[in-house]
């Protein structure tokens, strides 16, 4: 598992590259943006259901740690995107 956890931190601008390809072929950047993000119910929800495990909580902020280098790698890319078509015109 612990494999697993490295593969994935190591590739958040992979995930967030991929988000970015569907934003350009006119994917919604905010519809991408939930997509990408874990909304505060499901980290309430996850938070209350495993408490007791300190274990599985460290994880769990592994993944929302994740998530969110995904959704900042993702921002940037757009920001980019929308300066540099400014650029173009």
């Amino acid at each position: 598992m612990r494999k697993a956890l490295q593969l994935e931190t190591e590739t958040p601008q992979r995930e967030a590259a991929f988000f970015f390809g569907l934003f350009m072929r006119g994917h919604s950047a905010e519809q991408l943006r939930r997509d990408i993000d874990v909304s505060h119910q499901v980290v309430h929800r996850w938070e209350r259901l495993w408490k007791a495990e300190p274990h599985v909580q460290r994880r769990l902020h592994e993944i929302l740690s994740y998530r969110r280098q995904v959704l900042a790698i993702f921002n940037t890319l757009i920001s980019l995107e929308i300066a540099f078509s400014h650029l173009r015109q």
